[in-house]
């Protein structure tokens, strides 16, 4: 039983150490990466300035084709819907396309949001 304390301790008074050694200079990296942010500057002089109302209509225009292409597919699968039988069938078309109009719908909602 003493032999075992002894091996125990051993282990842990080695092993201890050991794990601290090994994780002290990947601590001291990472808070010199903080401290240290060697990003370079951006140097807006050169680049043009673009105009916000362009982005703006681009925007708009851009929103304005995916609700056209998100009123085409919901057409689509309302169609689908109508001439299926979903109370027994389900169809693997019918859920990509429902995927692909949640999809488009959280384009459209991010693009809103700006």
């Amino acid at each position: 039983m003493e032999s075992r304390r002894k091996f125990l301790a051993t282990i842990v008074s080695v092993s201890v150490p050991a794990g601290i050694l090994t994780l002290m200079p990947s601590a001291q990296v990472r808070a010199t990466r903080r401290q240290n942010p060697q990003q370079p500057k951006d140097d807006d002089s050169n680049q043009p300035k673009l105009d916000p109302k362009l982005i703006l209509e681009a925007n708009q225009k851009e929103i304005r084709k995916k609700v056209e292409r998100l009123y085409g597919l919901a057409s689509e699968l309302k169609a689908e819907v109508e001439k299926t039988d979903a109370t027994h069938v389900l169809s693997v078309a019918m859920l990509r396309k429902t995927d692909e109009i949640e999809k488009l719908a959280r384009e459209i909602r991010s693009r809103a949001k700006g």
